[in-house]
């Protein structure tokens, strides 16, 4: 058996291949919830009611879908140079950190700066914070061909443990009785609600922004199009003039800085402070909303939308039902293996000899 690329994809198999995704990530996850001894049918409408069924539904979704997004772009404009950013997580801490130590209620003065100054550099901070945790291992990878795969991953652990050890001193709040959290962000800083009573904030409006303003970025301008040549081909680009380190050097900086906002975004519109289990993995899910996306960054959104619908409705369809809310990371790694297969099957034929 072996592939054998088409000379021209059909429109119908690319019409068709989203469908086939669908159907068979439905399939998978039937199979499971009748594994667990549920019915099918009402298991999957708790989902979608607990995801999408109301008012508030909506709301947890896209409060759950706004870091997200972010983290998803990060993962897109980097895949898209063809450097494969893995740490999103850890930058996503080291920004939520450098808000905080920014905003924070450092003995109630913070930086003696009226909020409308201290929240740009808030988050200037964080977005620094993310692009220089991504810089080096970019450097590493233009310079002495260094996998990034490996740095990037490797410095999410580091990461975890710097954030750990700054929790448990200087940046612990001498009032969380003990509790390992850092000091609170200035109320003046936090985020607006979009729906009252409800946890959706502006930051959503933003994220969405930053999605469109890089599509965008990536459509119109010369830096957009450096980064799809490199994508492409890194030797045929740098043959053509295409100034290699530079741009991974800027697309390294971007999505770093787009992870740090996330964990801005999640400080300032959500939590309020930084702790360890601020993320349940938005870095790593913002890798499979990405290539769910088919690093487009303005299907980054649908895509965000749909996993964060997903986790929401588990939760939901957990309580209602008794199956395990486990069962919402299969459909989403099923969703993800599946539309790569389809628009593999739509690009390339099977040949059996």
């Amino acid at each position: 058996m072996r592939l054998e690329k088409r000379n021209a994809a059909s429109p119908l198999a690319l019409v068709l291949a989203p469908f086939g995704a669908i159907g068979f990530t439905l399939v998978v996850s039937s199979l499971l919830v009748l594994w667990a001894g549920a019915p099918v049918g009402p298991t999957w409408g708790h989902l979608l009611r607990g995801g999408f069924g109301s008012v508030f539904a909506w709301t947890e979704t896209l409060t759950r879908a706004t870091p997200l997004v972010l983290t998803g772009l990060a993962a897109t404009v980097a895949f898209k140079a063809r450097l494969f950013n893995i740490g999103a997580e850890g930058q996503l801490y080291a920004g939520a950190l450098a808000a905080v130590a920014v905003g924070g209620l450092h003995g109630g003065e913070g930086l003696g700066l009226p909020a409308v100054l201290l929240f740009p550099l808030m988050v200037l901070a964080a977005a620094a914070a993310g692009a220089l945790l991504l810089l080096g291992p970019a450097l590493m990878k233009a310079r002495l061909g260094v996998d990034e795969v490996v740095t990037t991953l490797l410095l999410n652990f580091i990461v975890l443990l710097g954030v750990s050890a700054l929790l448990d001193g200087p940046m612990k709040d001498p009032t969380a009785m003990g509790w390992p959290q850092s000091v609170a962000l200035q109320p003046e800083l936090e985020l607006g609600r979009l729906v009252e009573g409800a946890r959706v904030h502006t930051g959503l409006l933003a994220a969405a922004a930053l999605g469109v303003a890089l599509w965008a970025l990536l459509k119109f301008t010369t830096f957009g199009f450096d980064i799809r040549a490199l994508g492409a081909n890194a030797r045929a680009a740098a043959f053509a003039g295409v100034p290699v380190t530079r741009t991974v050097m800027g697309v390294a900086l971007l999505s770093g800085a787009l992870a740090g906002l996330a964990g801005a975004v999640e400080v300032a519109g959500r939590t309020g402070y930084v702790t360890l289990d601020m993320s349940p993995g938005y870095g790593y899910s913002g890798i499979v909303i990405a290539m769910l996306a088919g690093l487009h960054p303005l299907g980054v959104l649908a895509a965000a939308v749909f996993v964060a619908g997903v986790l929401v409705g588990a939760d939901s369809m957990s309580r209602a039902i008794g199956v395990p809310n486990y069962i919402a990371d299969v459909i989403v790694a099923a969703s993800l293996l599946s539309v790569l297969v389809a628009a593999l099957l739509a690009q390339y034929r099977i040949r059996w000899r």
